[in-house]
């Protein structure tokens, strides 16, 4: 009988709930994610939903002066659909793809007033059949949103998890299915947050921070050729 592959077995010699706990208490020395900063804030699903899609491919540092200029203006559907593209587009400029990502702010729009009443379902494939929202999104909408179960795996997730030795995956929709086999339960909703902050401060994709890594005693280092 073949191997289930999407249900690995975990990592024997992988000590995840030490690791975790060591990043946990080292990442509060530095600055959060943006949407994680949201999500303790008291902002709507939608918010987090808009201020997601503008963050892609969006340094922090940007996403964090557009979406609240964003939001003075407008911050629900009806407002936000109101605007048109143009409008949109020059409120969101110069966050990455601004053209692409007005018109697909203004559809998600128009389908939550048709579908929804204006609400953002608190459903993981409702929410991945709007427009230009994949699991990622969906996922953080789902977990900084509303609080729900999910794991949010962007690029820092995907390649400091392979790093350490904890999965060995191609992309970070591999990433994701593999954690919801194997990561207990309690982190799938932190794992984002540590993993992004300790990717934008140590991790980097290319020379980590190896020296000042709090995790030197555990991380494999796969495919780190070289390191700080």
């Amino acid at each position: 009988m073949k191997p289930n592959t999407l249900t690995p077995p975990h990592p024997p010699d992988f000590p995840i709930t030490t690791v975790m706990q060591i990043v946990s208490e080292a990442m509060h020395a530095f600055r959060q994610p943006l949407i994680d900063q949201m999500g303790h804030t008291q902002q709507t699903p939608f918010r987090i939903l808009v201020a997601t899609i503008l963050s892609l491919r969006t340094k922090d540092t940007l996403t964090a002066v557009v979406a609240p200029r964003l939001f003075t203006v407008a911050d629900t559907p009806t407002t936000i659909l109101a605007l048109g593209d143009e409008r949109l587009a020059e409120l969101i400029y110069p966050v990455g793809f601004y053209r692409t990502k007005a018109r697909s702010i203004i559809q998600i729009c128009s389908i939550l007033l048709d579908r929804y009443d204006g609400a953002v379902p608190a459903d993981l494939d409702a929410l991945l059949e709007l427009p230009g929202v994949g699991r990622k999104t969906a996922n953080l909408v789902m977990t900084a949103g509303f609080g729900l179960p999910g794991i949010c795996v962007d690029i820092h997730v995907h390649r400091i998890c392979n790093r350490w030795g904890y999965v060995s995956t191609k992309n970070p929709d591999a990433t994701e299915q593999v954690l919801r086999a194997q990561l207990p339960p309690r982190y799938w909703i932190p794992i984002n947050n540590l993993l992004v902050t300790l990717g934008q401060h140590i991790c980097h994709p290319t020379s980590p921070h190896c020296r000042i890594c709090p995790l030197t005693a555990y991380c494999a280092r796969v495919g780190v050729t070289r390191s700080r």
